[in-house]
């Protein structure tokens, strides 16, 4: 086990670059450690020697010591991290800032061939309020939740809204550059916090991320992240509708879901959050109103009751929830009825209750004990009612008062902002699942050109059968092989729809005659059999993401995948449970469920497919990406129409750059051979698509 804990509770302390001067970096982590000087051995190390409140520097580190801070300029970091690592340090905390992109490899190589951690370099510093530890420039309120950010400024900025919140920290520490610590790492050392509110810029490892916050969820505590570049992830034009749809944030919001981490937007929400989290918190709601779910799905999901004294309120809590995901029960407006009765608020709280599974009370409630002192007794009495009740949330425009603080020590958690507060409800309500470990295979797969790629790897998910084609004589044979009516599609283009490249229901040789040039033209045609059975076009794909590792999604497809984006993401690979709930999330799901009196649709089929295709990329790590699209689900099957397979960077390309006639299902120019292994894939008695796949048929 590497010895992250030296960071936070050492023996000794070394501050490389001490300084006397005021003002400076050397001089405030100086300082910081001299603080705890009673606790641990101090060396102070400045080649020019001096002094700090009686505490004489060295010129140079002599002795062991076992956690040494470097703030000095950038052409001293290393030899600086050298002489701490004679000094058989355990620990480095990097404050320095400019350093080479080389330099700091080198410096992290070195620290983990010491058996040492580097923190950093580029950060802020550390802190435990245990260990009486302050190694960071200024001070953080204490408390008992532990804070991670990978800024600097932005910590001391949430450090200033934790003071005036009356939150504090038990630990902190500065990421810095993560030359060699990362999130992940530090996740899983973060003492006895109940919350850990995180600021992260870049994930790193984030499966492993996720599984460190999964692990502290199950410990019951609480994890709250605010991840930076929401608006400019993705921004790249991505070549596939996976690619534009499976955003990182998008994924995150999935896999942050999974694991029970709460994600926010802002500073003040992530310290708004963390000390919600920190008073007090509802149980994950277990629905118990069936009867309220019919519109939503098959599956039951929680469902929020709003209590409000004023029809506004109501409305934008329960506009919110549904935006959210949540059922929302039409809500309940007091009125005025506060006015004439508190008790009135119990009531109405407690007879919903009974039968929702979370209430929110918003509106003015918590308010009447400023504004009509006479009232402040009963209204303190109301608020002890509704703690008895148990599954209630409150927001209350009134803020921070007597009333709203008795609540809180009751341990209901209460809002000023009602968007924080039906936020929370929906983090709490998310249905869990494992974070899976990314694990990796190593089946080959033929590299080539990305639709054919796509049958070779799929021959059993639906394809119906193809031929390519490079003329009007090939085109014209491969129709008579296949039998009319017949698609055409132009092959090498991501949106072919777009521009004329698919033609549909060919039904004769004039119709293809008209297609397809008489003379090759560098462009090749893929002839297909026409699928005449009506259903739900979807979309099903999987790519490699560089945080995450494999992700699968599902979505309503065909050419408007990307207008209407309305997809699922997961982390790969998913079973058939949850393949059915991301199903179940999309807006689009009761089409395929039967929606006003049309047939349900092949949904476990459709739930095959996606477990199939999400096992693709763990299984063979020269694939980088494979997209379905469109996947016409229909009442017996789930077929795939259209597909893209692209390789991983570093997978080498076969010397024709194809794949070949026997793998791939291609038929000569010719036309005079059926694509093999890529056939229609028949409807079991259950009614779901067969989707084995040929290449991997060994058991799992």
């Amino acid at each position: 086990m590497r010895p992250i804990g030296s960071l936070f509770n050492p023996s000794s302390v070394a501050v490389i670059g001490a300084s006397q001067r005021p003002g400076s970096w050397g001089n405030q982590l100086a300082r910081g450690a001299l603080r705890g000087r009673h606790r641990r051995e101090v060396v102070l190390v400045n080649p020019r020697g001096g002094q700090l409140d009686g505490h004489q520097f060295t010129t140079a580190l002599g002795g062991e010591v076992e956690l040494a801070v470097v703030a000095v300029p950038p052409d001293g970091f290393e030899s600086a991290v050298d002489a701490a690592l004679s000094a058989h340090a355990r620990a480095i905390v990097g404050v320095t800032t400019g350093l080479a992109a080389e330099a700091v490899t080198r410096v992290a190589d070195a620290c983990r061939a010491a058996g040492a951690v580097l923190l950093g370099p580029n950060c802020m510093g550390v802190a435990d309020a245990d260990a009486e530890l302050s190694l960071l420039w200024g001070e953080l309120p204490g408390g008992d939740v532990t804070l991670l950010s990978q800024s600097g400024n932005l910590s001391l900025e949430l450090g200033a809204i934790a003071r005036r919140a009356g939150l504090g920290f038990r630990r902190f520490a500065s990421l810095g550059d993560c030359a060699d610590l990362g999130p992940a790492d530090l996740l899983e050392h973060v003492g006895r916090a109940p919350v850990v509110a995180l600021y992260l810029e870049q994930l790193g490892d984030a499966r492993a991320l996720l599984r460190a916050a999964a692990a502290l969820v199950d410990e019951g505590r609480h994890v709250v992240l605010l991840a930076a570049g929401r608006s400019t992830v993705g921004a790249a034009a991505a070549a596939s509708h996976t690619g534009a749809l499976a955003s990182d944030h998008a994924i995150l919001r999935s896999a942050a879901r999974d694991a029970g981490v709460q994600l926010v937007r802002t500073p003040t929400e992530l310290i708004e959050a963390t000390r919600l989290r920190r008073a007090g918190s509802i149980a994950r709601p277990a629905p118990r109103s069936p009867q309220l779910f019919k519109s939503w799905s098959h599956e039951p999901r929680p469902v929020l009751g709003v209590v409000a004294d004023g029809g506004g309120h109501g409305v934008i809590a329960a506009d919110l929830a549904a935006d959210l995901g949540l059922g929302v029960a039409p809500p309940v407006d007091l009125a005025g009825a506060g006015e004439r009765d508190l008790r009135s608020y119990a009531r109405a709280v407690a007879a919903l209750a009974a039968e929702i599974d979370i209430v929110l009370l918003s509106g003015y409630f918590g308010g009447y004990c400023v504004d009509e002192p006479a009232l402040a007794e009963q209204e303190a009495s109301v608020a002890d009612e509704l703690a008895a009740i148990g599954n209630v949330v409150v927001h209350s425009m009134a803020g921070s008062t007597a009333t709203t603080q008795r609540l809180v020590a009751a341990g209901v958690p209460v809002w000023s902002a009602v968007e924080h507060a039906v936020a929370a409800v929906a983090h709490l309500a998310a249905t869990r699942r494992p974070v899976p470990p990314a694990g990796t295979g190593d089946e080959a797969v033929p590299g080539g050109e990305p639709y054919w790629w796509g049958r070779f790897l799929l021959p059993k998910v639906g394809f119906p059968p193809a031929l390519e084609v490079i003329n009007r004589q090939a085109a014209l044979a491969a129709a008579e092989l296949l039998g009319y009516p017949v698609a055409c599609k132009r092959l090498g283009a991501a949106h072919k729809s777009d521009d004329g490249g698919v033609v549909l229901g060919i039904g004769d040789p004039l119709e293809l005659f008209a297609t397809v040039p008489a003379a090759p033209t560098g462009v090749s045609y893929a002839i297909e059999t026409m699928v005449g059975a009506p259903g739900v076009e979807m979309i099903v794909g999987t790519r490699r993401d560089p945080s995450f590792g494999p992700v699968v999604l599902v979505g309503l497809g065909g050419i408007r995948a990307e207008l209407l984006a309305d997809a699922a993401v997961a982390l790969a690979p998913v079973d058939h449970t949850a393949a059915l709930a991301m199903i179940d999330s999309l807006r689009g799901a009761p089409l395929l469920r039967g929606h006003r009196g049309s047939p349900p649709l092949a949904v476990d089929a459709l739930a095959d497919a996606i477990v199939a295709v999400s096992e693709l990329l763990i299984r063979c790590p020269g694939l980088d990406s494979l997209e379905l699209n469109p996947v016409l689900v229909t009442e017996q099957a789930a077929i795939a129409l259209d597909c893209a397979a692209e390789a991983a960077p570093a997978a080498p390309a076969t010397e024709s750059g194809r794949a070949t006639a026997t793998e791939s299902g291609r038929a000569t120019a010719t036309g005079t051979g059926r694509a093999t292994g890529t056939g229609r894939a028949a409807a079991t008695g259950t009614g779901r698509a067969g989707v084995g796949l040929d290449p991997w048929e060994a058991p799992r």
